[in-house]
């Protein structure tokens, strides 16, 4: 923001209010596609998966084997709903004095990625 002449007290605390609210959401939407991605698309798993060895594959293949048991994909896809919305949220009550494209196009980009 201050490479971009934006160096507002208020700007940067609203930012500070909406963007760790997006980072964490986008960590999380990471760490569950690294597990259930298509690894055609998370390319990530793929290679780790091949470099790993048989032992860990197993491991890998329990963990998911787990995580299905729990209903983890419904879990997460009532957390990315509940967390678009309350981000969807920081951005109508915070973005102001910015624009609001700013935040609304980094938040629509992560909504429900697959990559």
């Amino acid at each position: 923001m201050y490479m971009a002449g934006i160096d507002g007290e208020k700007e940067n605390a609203n930012a500070k209010k909406i963007l760790p609210e997006t980072g964490g959401f986008f960590q999380i939407q990471d760490d569950y596609l690294d597990l259930f991605g298509d690894p055609s698309v998370t390319e990530q798993r793929q290679i780790l998966q091949e470099n790993y060895g048989q032992k860990e594959a197993e491991k890998v293949a329990r963990v998911k084997a787990l995580y299905e048991e729990m209903n983890l994909s419904a879990v997460y896809m009532q957390y990315e709903e509940d967390n678009y919305s309350h981000i969807m949220g920081l951005i109508e009550q915070y973005a102001a004095p910015l624009p609001p494209a700013i935040f609304l196009g980094l938040a629509q980009k992560i909504y429900e990625r697959k990559k």
